[in-house]
């Protein structure tokens, strides 16, 4: 072990959100150890916070089955290199954020030769193939949870467990400035508004965005004076979205800001995702469609052990928000669903003191926390 304030941690992240989540908590182990160091794999974010990072995290943004089968080759090699390059420099302890079919794995060997090793963000194994915990187990010393239900699956299966609270809960404030919001994305003060989120990635804004477009023009001719904000997760989304609003006249179409969208809204209409659990923190009413390929649903359906998909019903316990998945995602289901909010205003009402509720929850300083239990691994 290097000396109590010069620990060296191995710390790799495979996409954007563990990119941010990876530099909140380096920050905060910094103020503990001025003297540690990071290797592994990050961002722009984790490298501007000192990490030195073995390549570029975009090699391991991959989603989707077929996707990550055509890579595979690739990442298999990539992560071979990065255990070996990881046991040479001597790490003290190595965390993996979120991409667990990645990190868990490096996380087993390194923790059977004798390397301590945490997991910030579980994965989904309380919702599907549940026998994984036991391996989980036997791989880490550590898991940072960012939801409750999360901690006491693992408690329940006497695995080392922290739950730390939500980023986005420390984000994002109790109170929501509906009004400030709309004159920041020049959105009509006094009209009913509606956020349309079909997802960040191509492959979900293909199967979604079709029938969210139809459950819009159903909504418009009801609701002559309703008007839509939809923010483009990226770029390319942007792109593709774009040529399809040209001529509605009642739709704004933003880059990202997806935070100012929902804040501006009487309802969201979104894909299932983190996105809804942005929306609850925004005390926002809801309705959530998904739709993926047939073989991929297929697959899923028959694994997933959970009742509910969206993260506002699992962490309330209860159907709070409807959910509407795979055939039930039509035009008229989600255009129907839009309007019991809309017409429902005290319904909203009582919806928005229940977020209200699991937003503190969640609000627990979770990069301080995640630092405190880390650095208690460390000095153990």
């Amino acid at each position: 072990m290097n000396g109590a304030s010069a620990f060296k941690v191995a710390i790799v992240a495979g996409e954007a959100s563990g990119d941010i989540l990876g530099a909140g908590l380096m920050h905060r182990l910094q103020q503990r150890f001025p003297d540690m160091t990071f290797i592994g794999v990050g961002g722009k974010r984790m490298a501007a916070a000192g990490l030195v990072s073995h390549f570029e995290m975009d090699r391991l943004s991959v989603m989707g089955i077929t996707e990550v089968l055509g890579r595979l080759p690739e990442l298999l090699r990539r992560r071979r290199d990065l255990i070996e390059y990881i046991l040479a420099q001597k790490a003290d302890l190595y965390i993996g954020i979120d991409s667990p079919d990645f990190n868990l794995p490096i996380a087993k060997r390194l923790h059977g030769l004798g390397v301590r090793t945490a997991h910030y963000v579980s994965p989904s194994v309380w919702a599907w193939r549940q026998g994984r915990v036991k391996g989980i187990r036997e791989s880490i010393d550590l898991m940072l949870t960012l939801l409750p239900f999360e901690a006491s699956f693992y408690q329940q299966h006497n695995a080392p467990v922290e739950f730390v609270g939500h980023p986005l809960a420390d984000e994002i404030a109790l109170d929501v400035d509906q009004g400030g919001a709309r004159e920041r994305l020049g959105l009509p003060l006094d009209a009913e508004v509606v956020a349309v989120l079909p997802g960040s990635r191509g492959g979900e804004v293909r199967y979604i965005w079709p029938t969210f477009l139809a459950a819009m023009d159903l909504l418009s001719e009801t609701r002559p004076n309703l008007h839509f904000v939809v923010p483009a997760a990226s770029e390319a989304r942007h792109q593709e979205l774009a040529p399809l609003l040209v001529d509605r006249t009642n739709v704004t179409l933003v880059h990202g800001d997806s935070h100012a969208a929902m804040a501006a809204a009487n309802v969201v209409m979104l894909a299932s995702g983190t996105a809804t659990l942005e929306a609850l923190l925004l005390k926002k009413p809801m309705v959530v469609g998904y739709r993926a390929s047939g073989f991929t649903y297929a697959i899923m359906s028959r694994l997933v052990k959970s009742q509910f998909v969206s993260l506002p019903n699992l962490l309330g316990g209860e159907e709070l928000v409807p959910e509407l998945i795979q055939n039930d995602m039509t035009p008229e289901a989600l255009a129907r669903e839009v309007n019991r909010w809309l017409d429902n205003p005290q319904s909203c009402a009582a919806l928005a003191q229940r977020f209200l509720q699991l937003h503190r929850e969640l609000k627990r300083n979770a990069s301080e926390r995640a630092a405190d239990a880390v650095a208690a691994l460390l000095l153990k």
